[in-house]
């Protein structure tokens, strides 16, 4: 895969943008980094079935670092609830060993849309649901915990994310984070997701016929250092961006995110010819 200058702009681009998302809204910036990753793999001549899995898989080791840079600035601010992203985060990480098999199972175009109204639905149950009280405490508990990180882990690997987009509504809705703590608390449990998610996509695409050049599994090496070089730098840009915003604008700005990442991926806008 000789990647041009545009390609490789683009994605060192993409990294940078993946990074502020990461630290800023505690996701793990799929919601571009897919798109990106998918498109420079198909203009290079990979088949479209394989490059979605390649996109997944890089996106969740492009994560794994991002994350731990992002949880590393938000713990020294002190908003990371150990307490509960342990224990979701080892739910999370078998879960997402799971959903990482699964997702080799789906036709690519099925796992796009799944995706996108996922992303969507959590997002309108975002903004409709009353937000946590200042008198309500957050939920961690370690059964608790344990019920939702398995299944958010399953999704977080069948749809190649490291699960912020699905965990902080369930936190601050289910949960009754508040939402500096949800960003924070999320960014430390993706590292267990996307390290779950990653080693998944490595072991079942492991052989997989047409992959790309330095490759491992669904993993591509080349794309990964592109975006986790300026994503891991930017996720530090990102924590002190978060905590200078009221919680209310961080709220609204996930929002936002998660809307846009549910349209893209769902096709919604080329759908309507929208070069979005």
């Amino acid at each position: 895969m000789a990647l041009e200058l545009i390609y490789i702009l683009s994605l060192l681009i993409t990294g940078v943008v993946v990074g502020l998302a990461g630290g800023l809204l505690g996701v793990g910036g799929c919601f571009i980094m897919i798109p990106v990753q998918y498109w420079v793999l198909i203009s290079t001549g990979t088949d479209p079935a394989t490059a979605i899995l390649v996109a997944f898989g890089t996106n969740l080791a492009v994560v794994l670092p991002t994350a731990i840079s992002g949880a590393y600035g938000h713990n020294k601010k002190g908003a990371v609830v150990w307490n509960a992203a342990v224990p979701l985060g080892l739910a999370g990480f078998f879960g997402a060993l799971v959903g990482g098999y699964i997702a080799t199972l789906i036709p690519g175009d099925v796992l796009k849309t799944l995706f996108g109204v996922v992303i969507l639905l959590a997002a309108i149950q975002m903004l409709t649901a009353r937000p946590p009280t200042v008198e309500e405490e957050p939920v961690d508990d370690l059964v608790t915990c344990l019920l939702w990180g398995i299944p958010l882990g399953i999704l977080s690997g069948i749809l190649g994310i490291g699960g912020g987009a699905l965990l902080i509504p369930v936190m601050v809705l289910a949960l009754h984070f508040r939402m500096h703590t949800a960003v924070g608390t999320s960014t430390a449990l993706m590292i267990f997701t996307a390290l779950g998610g990653t080693i998944s996509y490595i072991i079942n695409g492991w052989g997989a016929a047409g992959l790309p050049p330095f490759s491992i599994g669904y993993v591509n090496l080349l794309q990964w250092a592109l975006l986790a070089s300026t994503s891991i730098v930017m996720a530090q840009v990102g924590v002190r961006v978060a905590h200078r915003l009221p919680g209310h604008q961080l709220r609204y700005a996930f929002i936002v995110v998660m809307v846009y990442m549910g349209l893209k991926m769902a096709g919604v806008f080329a759908l309507l010819g929208l070069p979005l």
